[in-house]
């Protein structure tokens, strides 16, 4: 049985339609991957800024810290360079 041009065509048409198939196939399956990168990367965005919070509260609580401390430090300098006071009694 010889191929005829109009059984060339189908064969024709037929290979495009299967190469479409396939592509397109590919491409749902790379948009269920960047959807699953996309999800991945949206909890690492939330956990860094978490962190970033956690770090700003720690910084502030360390300068209220240092700030007492100069407080207290001032105080503690007047009371080493006083004259001793006798005890009593």
């Amino acid at each position: 049985m010889f191929m005829t041009r109009q059984h060339l065509k189908s064969a024709g048409m037929l290979a495009v339609a299967l190469v479409a198939t396939l592509g397109l196939g590919a491409c749902a399956t790379y948009k269920n991957e960047f959807a699953n990168i996309n999800s991945r990367l949206d909890q690492l965005d939330a956990k860094v800024q978490g962190a970033a919070q956690s770090a700003e509260s720690a910084n502030q609580s360390a300068q209220r810290a240092n700030q007492r401390l100069d407080q207290i430090e001032g105080r503690v300098q007047q009371l080493e360079t006083a004259p001793r006071r006798a005890a009593r009694g």
